[in-house]
């Protein structure tokens, strides 16, 4: 497989990593949009939230678990956007699932 994300949790692609273990990854976006801009990846290739099941969700309720985690390491006690993209219509650029945590000032309220 010719995943970017897949590449980077299996130690193929350097990242700069804030968090790690057995089944998820989180690293500093290479493009951030906010002083704080953090990917969250399940290790496992899950193509998008579309393609969540009763057999993978356990790994998406772990993430949350990080993030909250990530969010008071990395400072962000005023608040952080969780965004995930899922599909073409929805913009997602990388076809494996991730979230990016954003924070450290004040976000707008434009989503799109």
């Amino acid at each position: 497989m010719d995943c970017i994300f897949c590449k980077i949790a299996n130690g193929e692609i350097p990242s700069n990593k804030v968090y790690e273990d057995e089944t998820v990854l989180a690293f500093h976006d290479i493009t951030p949009q906010a002083p704080v801009h953090v990917l969250v990846i399940p290790k496992q290739h899950i193509s998008s939230m579309a393609d969540i099941t009763a057999e993978n969700s356990a790994v998406v309720a772990h993430i949350s678990e990080v993030i909250a985690s990530l969010a008071k390491e990395l400072g962000l006690e005023n608040g952080f956007r969780v965004i995930t993209n899922s599909g073409e219509d929805g913009a997602q650029s990388v076809k494996h699932l991730h979230f990016h945590v954003l924070g450290g000032k004040k976000l707008t309220e434009k989503m799109a």
